[in-house]
């Protein structure tokens, strides 16, 4: 059966993403559904991190320089969210298409092409590694995750370290699925040890340091830098939505970090779920709990860079009370289908842009003649604005309006959130602010969920996220 995707005519709680939105059936008669119960963790207080802090040190005594080889290319790949999904676990039928419709502009049904064109480009480039912060598979099948190790393969065969992370839908997923006939059926899941496994040549197996409390590992690249990969992921009970670190994993840290200053590495902190609150409206689940504790002591060590995913939205922001920057790249699997080239020479000089997939490109080369493959960017950006459209007119379903106001707000969300997963919301603002459907918003939906994340999307928007650099303080 075709996997071509007809109108996306839905939007639903995507688990793991920072956004709510709604399923429906047509525009003309939208209906709300509830989204996925609230996940219940026991509230557990932040560790004391006064043990781990250095004694008598300063920033300015912290300044660790990078060792960058000039004979090799510096850079480092970032990339987040693959979802990655194995072939072996669907006949492309009824049930995937299914599923397919209902992963808010997810681009499911392109996964393969979209990872084998990002994997080419990374070849042909050549930097010294490529870094995946979590969210490697759709929902932590264990067929997707070897499938996805046995794609790396060609990236390390060229010389290039490959280092990952999991994320909130990789480990003990009860939503995983196979999908064949017209319903899913249970696909075996991953535990911690077989992720490690599986991954054992992807970070794990050549790990500087493994927490034993749980997937957190550092691993020292060519060059010196070292990476603190941190698990911050919540699989105990089956999988979570929001990230935390465990308490005994703080003291690894601390120790961790101890030992790269005395040998005078660098160090760059990675983690599926974001430092900093950098989305107001989804900061519960996307924010690590107790997060200022985390940054407080990376700070005490003289760590400046943490990156991460998870937000599906391209961003950084500045720590208000420490030296501290957090990049966050948005998805690969979602348009505009990105991902970050960072080069660090060390906590005080490092800089990072954005590079798009090129898709189309790649099906040319392969003479793959499918029409959405052609031209993907369109097709990507079509099937994302359609979810956040069908979002925002569910929402104002009931209300006494006009068509017109109704189509024109709905326009209007779908346009300036498409610039907000982008990272250039700044390039519109001007064009957004005259608008008669953002002074809709303001008389009909300024207390919707849509309408506080229009007022965070227009105040964020003081830059472009896709560059960013520090260089000397």
């Amino acid at each position: 059966m075709s996997r071509k995707i007809a109108v996306l005519l839905t939007a639903a709680l995507f688990l793991g993403g920072c956004s709510a939105y709604y399923r429906s059936e047509d525009a003309s008669s939208v209906k709300v559904e509830g989204t996925q119960p609230e996940q219940k963790t026991e509230t557990q207080a932040g560790p004391d991190i006064s043990t781990f802090r250095p004694d008598d040190m300063t920033i300015e005594a912290l300044e660790v320089s990078g060792k960058v080889s000039e004979s090799r290319n510096p850079e480092i790949v970032v990339a987040t969210d693959i979802h990655y999904y194995a072939k072996e676990l669907t006949d492309f039928g009824m049930a995937f298409e299914d599923m397919a419709l209902q992963q808010d502009g997810l681009l499911v049904t392109y996964v393969w092409e979209i990872l084998d064109a990002f994997l080419d480009q990374i070849i042909e480039r050549k930097p010294q590694a490529l870094i995946l912060c979590g969210d490697l598979t759709l929902q932590g099948e264990r067929a997707s995750h070897n499938a996805l190790a046995q794609k790396l393969e060609r990236v390390e065969h060229e010389g290039i370290e490959v280092v990952v992370i999991p994320g909130n839908h990789d480990i003990n997923n009860t939503a995983a699925s196979g999908y064949t006939n017209i319903s899913p059926v249970p696909a075996e899941t991953t535990d911690p040890e077989s992720f490690a496994r599986i991954y054992r040549e992807y970070g794990y197996g050549d790990a500087v340091s493994r927490d034993p409390a749980s997937l957190s590992y550092v691993y020292q690249l060519q060059d010196g830098t070292r990476l603190l990969m941190l698990d911050s992921c919540q699989y105990e009970l089956g999988n979570l939505v929001g990230g935390m670190i465990r308490t005994d994993t703080y003291t690894w840290i601390a120790e961790q970090l101890e030992e790269a200053y005395l040998d005078g590495h660098s160090v760059i902190a990675v983690a599926h779920h974001n430092l900093l609150d950098e989305s107001r409206i989804y900061e519960k689940d996307c924010t690590i709990e107790h997060a200022e504790e985390l940054e407080q002591l990376l700070d005490d060590w003289g760590v400046t860079l943490f990156l991460s995913g998870h937000l599906h939205t391209q961003h950084y922001k500045e720590s208000q009370d420490y030296n501290i920057q957090e990049i966050v790249t948005s998805a690969l699997s979602e348009w505009p289908c990105q991902y970050g080239i960072l080069k660090f020479f060390g906590p005080e000089k490092y800089d990072y842009h954005t590079e798009k997939t090129d898709v189309t490109a790649w099906a040319k080369r392969k003479g793959n003649p499918d029409a959405n493959l052609q031209d993907f960017e369109t097709y990507g950006r079509e099937i994302l604005r359609q979810a956040y459209y069908q979002e925002a007119y569910a929402a104002q379903k009931g209300k006494d309006m006009e068509r017109e106001e109704r189509r024109g707000m709905a326009n209007f969300y779908a346009d300036l959130r498409l610039a907000s997963v982008a990272g250039n919301v700044f390039a519109i603002k001007d064009w957004a602010l005259e608008q008669d459907a953002y002074f809709w918003w303001l008389d009909y939906g300024y207390e919707e969920i849509q309408g506080m994340y229009i007022e965070e999307m227009l105040e964020d928007a003081v830059c472009d996220f896709n560059t960013f650099q520090k260089d000397g303080g």
